[in-house]
């Protein structure tokens, strides 16, 4: 990804803080080692947040669940 391609971070409302700042370095001084260790290192976050936000959405169901109105 060029320069001009890079997302740019914002300050306000969508920032996500440390990925934003991932997401606008540039990755020229990186040698190919260190981008296989960074994709790593990325992949394992991704399967971290996914597998929280899948806990997430099961203690909402369930919640929901239990508080919906019965019906007769």
């Amino acid at each position: 990804m060029d320069d001009d391609e890079r997302p740019r971070r914002r300050s306000s409302e969508g920032d996500f803080g440390a990925a934003s700042l991932l997401a606008s370095e540039s990755l020229e001084r990186y040698s190919l080692d260190e981008l296989d260790a960074r994709i790593a290192l990325l992949r394992a976050e991704i399967d971290r947040v996914a597998a929280h936000r899948d806990r997430s959405f099961a203690h909402r169901s369930a919640a929901e669940a239990l508080f919906r109105p019965r019906s007769s």
